[in-house]
């Protein structure tokens, strides 16, 4: 085991460090971020054939998901993300131990694509009419799409992924500095911490509604 800093610490230190102007900082965010969303929602469309073609044959489609997903899923990415950058700024200022870096910045991630979720839904109601205009109904609706959400089945899917892809620079450089492995192990360790993610998500979801 090495308690010795990681590749990828240096490249996030350039980038996300706390030291760099906001202005600077909320940018790099911003375009992680985005990093993050745009292939998953790539990915998403593809595999739909039902919604690809509806984006391609319905006037109005196209900047309705666009919307949906300015006002709903970007700043979930966006926030769940600045999280993780503060916080690991704060656990390397108070010495924490890699793994317990690692747990909590996983548990502060679900925890916050969680808790957004459960303030958006309410105001995308109040705000856009969404759900009927209806914050109850939004919050009935909120649970059964976040317990499908890492199947990859809808909108929440794709921000549940892009926000585990925009974790893996940290995770995975705490990762690295408990154990020297090699790139390819790397690699399906890093497949393994947002397939048990999504997994912790799913179970938890499942507490509450139960």
């Amino acid at each position: 085991m090495s308690d010795g800093r990681a590749p990828l610490d240096g490249w996030l230190d350039r980038h996300f460090a706390a030291t760099l102007p906001v202005g600077l900082l909320a940018r790099n965010v911003v375009l992680l971020a985005l990093a993050g969303l745009v292939p998953v929602l790539a990915v998403y469309i593809t595999r739909e054939p039902a919604l690809w073609a509806h984006l391609r044959h319905s006037p109005g489609a196209g900047g309705a998901l666009l919307r949906q997903i300015l006002s709903n899923g970007l700043p979930v990415v966006v926030i769940v993300t600045a999280i993780g950058v503060v916080m690991r700024a704060q656990m390397q200022r108070r010495g924490l131990r890699p793994g317990a870096a690692l747990g909590l910045d996983m548990a502060l991630r679900i925890g916050g694509f969680i808790g957004l979720h459960v303030v958006i839904y309410p105001v995308s109601a109040l705000a856009f009419g969404a759900f009927g205009g209806d914050p109850g109904q939004a919050l009935r609706v909120l649970w059964p799409t976040l317990l499908q959400a890492a199947g990859f089945v809808n909108l929440s899917g794709v921000y549940l992924y892009a926000v585990l892809f925009c974790a893996l620079p940290v995770q995975v450089a705490a990762l690295s500095r408990m154990a020297a492995l090699s790139p390819p192990l790397l690699g399906v360790a890093a497949l393994g911490l947002i397939a048990l993610q999504a997994v912790v998500l799913t179970g938890l979801v499942r507490l509450v509604i139960a």
